[in-house]
């Protein structure tokens, strides 16, 4: 189903010119050898990209590259200078026998063609010697480049002569005993033996790697040798490369600009280029924002936008936006020379929005975090799982597995993980800041979207029957009365006691509760603090008798909530002396 996907998006790009014909690619070339009739080398002309800084080789359109492992293998009508000219810049303990092979597969595809391009170049192979190469026009900066030829007299390339494509298509089509049903377009063609290599997946090898291949013994059917594993004609193979590889290049909107713990992350549609676009569009908004946050307006408009989607109803915004379009997610990871499919998740893109706006209810608290990015939508996947999961808060840290699952629980719809509450709360007891807020909001959407769970709330819920939500709210309250006695202090009462008091709180409250009143007396010494008794006892009168001896760890998640919406409610002000009203008090009206 992917590589079918990426077939169809292959399409998309062909329309829009971006694509290469079957059996085409782009590829770096560096030079052309201009030809004479009789096949004799008149000039050699450096070939460079216009379009870059520095001088690098001209992209041009080629026959397909062959995948090349150990074997010798010529590309078609050009290669480098070994193969080509017999010379490379090296020892070249084979240079001979890739330049043998490329005259005798380019003899046999020219056979007795008559077109004067084509016969230049055999003429030029049958007298050329290697060590012609140190005299003019060739030049030493050729060597270990690709090298293409051109026919006096014309701006194009010989390769692109009707006669050289027509040869090309001929061996195409030619039929052969070994064709077999493609598994992408249904079509009875050769196996392509080695699949295309992808290139610009974070962590790969950067020469590319394989997301079809079969290498090992271990990997064979029925003693099928590589790519006969899984039949796929040589056009279909190098439309779905290309299509991923376009995708993956730097800079696409496709492609998300982090990635999901270590894997990659494209998206697209199979629709109309508008309808498609679109989709992609919104999908880019919400996932791939731009480096500015942009209006804070923006997050109401993109919510608009993804529920009337979810219900089918049209939109003048984005009149193009329809229901029912296919929406595409795949992330790739890297797996030494192959890459694994992280996840794959394929929907109506209504279905989609209808995820979405389920995550940015499930992840919405009150007051939103520091740093929240979540001006055009909720924060990227990448965010949450660097702010929730991972040590000193480095990406590379991320577990690759959890991000998988999240990945797919935020686009799909399902329960998030379990392990993203676990390592959440681990964070937590490590030491993360449970003030940030960014786990408080990984636990509330982990507890809420369990079934089996009772909601947390958005915002503060003084009357959460929750014992554990209510113990969260009254560890803020100790650590207010510490701070509304001693001011700012090197080990507050969180960073000294908070894994306790979220695990086994039993242990520890009744210590807690007898230093919050001696440091609620001494700041109503300095009239500061006036609020924090009357807080403490509104939340010990909530609390059972007996406390928990020990917290489950939905419970713990629910310590972490609580914690974080009372000690927003009751921020500390910027000194002691300052914190003597109560947060929660209506406030004054002028008389008069």
């Amino acid at each position: 189903m992917i590589l079918q996907a990426l077939d169809r998006y292959y399409d998309r790009m062909a329309a829009r010119g971006e694509a290469e014909p079957p059996g085409w690619a782009k590829a770096p070339i560096g030079w052309a050898i201009e030809l004479s009739p009789e096949g004799e080398p008149l000039a050699v002309l450096q070939l460079t990209d216009p379009a870059s800084k520095k001088p690098r080789p001209a992209l041009l359109s080629v026959p397909a590259p062959v995948k090349r492992t150990v074997a010798i293998a010529p590309n078609t009508f050009w290669d480098k200078t070994a193969y080509v000219l017999g010379r490379t810049a090296g020892e070249g303990k084979r240079t001979a026998e890739e330049h043998a092979a490329f005259k005798s597969a380019t003899f046999d595809l020219i056979g007795d063609s008559d077109d004067e391009g084509l016969l230049a170049l055999r003429r030029f192979l049958e007298r050329w010697r290697p060590e012609q190469f140190d005299a003019a026009p060739f030049q030493p900066e050729m060597l270990d480049g690709n090298v293409v030829f051109r026919f006096a007299g014309e701006h194009g390339y010989i390769h692109e002569r009707p006669a050289a494509k027509a040869l090309l298509r001929r061996e195409a089509a030619e039929p052969t005993e070994d064709a077999e049903i493609c598994l992408i377009t249904g079509v009875r063609a050769p196996p392509h033996r080695l699949h295309p290599t992808i290139k610009g997946v974070n962590g790969a090898q950067s020469s590319g790697a394989s997301l079809v291949s079969f290498n090992l013994d271990a990997f064979k059917s029925y003693g099928r040798e590589q790519g006969a594993n899984a039949p796929t004609s040589e056009a279909a193979a190098e439309r779905y490369g290309a299509a991923l590889n376009a995708m993956l290049a730097s800079g696409e909107r496709s492609r998300l600009r982090r990635g999901v713990g270590d894997a990659t992350v494209i998206f697209w549609a199979d629709a109309a280029e508008a309808a498609a676009g679109a989709a992609e569009a919104v999908f880019a908004d919400v996932f791939a924002p731009p480096q500015d946050d942009g209006d804070i307006g923006e997050t109401a408009k993109l919510r608009d936008v993804l529920a009337a989607l979810a219900e089918g109803r049209p939109q003048a915004a984005w009149p193009d936006l329809r229901p029912g379009v296919r929406f595409h997610v795949l992330g790739l990871s890297p797996n030494a020379a192959r890459l694994s499919v992280r996840f794959w998740l394929s929907d109506s893109f209504d279905a989609f929005a209808r995820a979405i706006l389920r995550h940015m209810d499930d992840i919405a608290i009150d007051p939103a975090p520091r740093g929240w990015t979540g001006k055009k939508g909720p924060p990227e996947i990448w965010r949450l799982l660097v702010k929730t999961t991972a040590l000193q808060e480095k990406f590379e840290n991320v577990p690759p597995l959890l991000a998988g699952e999240l990945a797919r629980a935020v686009l799909g719809g399902g329960p998030y993980p379990r392990g993203w509450l676990t390592a959440a709360i681990i964070r937590l007891r490590a030491g993360d800041d449970a003030s940030s807020g960014w786990h408080a909001a990984a636990i509330k959407a982990c507890i809420n979207r369990n079934p089996k769970e009772e909601d947390l709330p958005v915002a503060l819920d003084r009357e959460n029957p929750s014992p554990a939500y209510q113990l969260g709210r009254l560890f803020a309250v100790c650590e207010a009365a510490q701070y509304a006695a001693l001011g700012r202090v090197n080990a507050t009462v969180a960073d000294r006691y908070y894994a306790a008091a979220s695990s086994t709180p039993a242990r520890v409250f009744a210590a807690l509760l007898r230093n919050a009143r001696a440091h609620i007396s001494d700041a109503r010494k300095r009239g500061g603090g006036l609020w924090i008794e009357k807080k403490l006892d509104e939340i010990v009168g909530r609390l059972p008798p007996d406390l928990p001896t020990t917290l489950r760890l939905e419970d713990q998640g629910r310590f972490a909530v609580g914690y974080y919406h009372e000690r927003a409610a009751s921020r500390p002000a910027a000194s002691p002396a300052e914190v003597t009203e109560d947060p929660d008090a209506e406030p004054a009206t002028a008389e008069g």
